[in-house]
């Protein structure tokens, strides 16, 4: 019997010098502040944690998001199955 995970689109995360975040693959931006970023993507969600964060770009078309501020850290929040799960078949 075959397993019934559903394909995830291929997604990127880059950190440039903790100054930067970007990724794709995005959905839509859930909420976000100065301190805290939520991204949707085809997998779950995506939180940005950090000080002075702003949106720089975002597309919804593209799936391409960008932003500025100090990343202090970034959780997945996968749908379905946990992350560890997928990462260690």
């Amino acid at each position: 019997m075959e397993g019934k995970s559903a394909a995830v689109a291929a997604h990127s995360v880059t950190i440039d010098d903790c100054k930067k975040f970007s990724a794709t693959a995005i959905e839509s931006v859930d909420s976000f502040s100065p301190s805290q970023i939520v991204l949707s993507y085809p997998g779950g969600r995506i939180t940005v944690s950090g000080n002075g964060l702003k949106i720089v770009t975002f597309s919804k078309g593209s799936g391409a998001f960008s932003a500025t501020g100090t990343v202090t850290g970034i959780k997945y929040s996968a749908r379905g199955i946990k992350l560890a799960q997928r990462l260690f078949k």
